[in-house]
């Protein structure tokens, strides 16, 4: 899973704050914040320029246009946080999520978008989550599974996105069943269809796309997994980080995750809720 070269430049553009957002800001005067917003830009953008990880991978977080340019809950809160910061904002597109990790430490990126696991906490200092999406199977219409439960038997094979968190969760957790590691989320569920295997395993939203178009498959009702997606800020950016959580929620709190998820076509995406220590 290569970074992909072509990276598309975006000026600041304005974005207005209102009711809880807003007042997630610490209340301090003009000139404190002024500095208090300054020494965040420093902390997440060193360079001067906050450079974005965008995993277009996952359908919920990111979607092109006709045009090929990107789109989703992901860029909108990316380019309102870069529009607080008074930052220029850069978006890198990457297959998965996979990908956005293993150049982490290579000073590639200043902020990504990845769902919470223990291994990324390891090297990246995560906000609040912002969206909860939940990490399910597609089956055969006439498979016997009723359960996600009843995937982990022996000889149940399972096809997943390299270095996804639903692949993270599963290795950790299944006990029996085998993964089979494809490049992307979409190449695993080709996997899944080609070779006979007995599920994928993936986000709900995109197993339900491909099951639209595949009357032969069927989507788990439950779930293995809550995937918990939040902004993640790479070690050592301290004061870059905090902004960055009392940020996100401030977002959640004034509906404008909720807004964004409705206007780019995921209204069916549940918001996390409030952190406590954030409010």
């Amino acid at each position: 899973m290569a970074l992909t070269r072509r990276h598309m430049v975006l000026a600041p553009v304005a974005f207005a704050m209102a009711g809880a957002a807003a007042r997630a800001q610490v209340q301090v005067s003009g000139g404190q914040l002024y500095e208090k917003i300054t020494e965040a830009a420093r902390s997440l953008a060193p360079g001067g320029v906050l450079r974005v990880a965008i995993n277009v991978g996952n359908g919920v977080l990111a979607q092109r246009n006709a045009q090929g340019e990107i789109g989703g809950v992901s860029v909108i809160l990316a380019r309102a946080l870069a529009a607080r910061l008074k930052l220029p904002l850069t978006l890198i597109p990457f297959d998965g999520a996979g990908a956005i990790f293993n150049v982490g430490d290579k000073d590639v990126w200043d902020l990504a978008f990845l769902a919470i696991e223990p291994e990324r906490a390891a090297k990246i200092d995560f906000s609040p989550p912002y969206i909860t999406i939940d990490g399910t199977y597609l089956v055969r219409i006439d498979t016997p599974f009723r359960n996600t439960a009843d995937l982990d038997q022996p000889g149940v094979r399972i096809a997943v996105g390299r270095g996804a968190a639903y692949d993270l969760f599963l290795t950790r957790t299944l006990k029996r069943a085998e993964l089979r590691r494809a490049t992307t989320a979409a190449a695993s569920v080709d996997i899944f269809v080609a070779e006979g295997l007995e599920a994928a395993a993936g986000v709900r939203q995109y197993l339900v796309e491909r099951a639209q178009t595949n009357p032969g498959l069927r989507v788990l009702a439950g779930r293995f997994t809550g995937i918990e997606q939040a902004m993640g800020v790479p070690k050592g950016r301290q004061a870059g980080a905090a902004y960055v959580s009392a940020f996100i929620e401030g977002m959640k709190a004034s509906g404008e995750v909720r807004k964004a998820l409705d206007a780019t076509g995921q209204a069916s995406v549940v918001v996390a809720p409030m952190v406590g220590g954030y409010r």
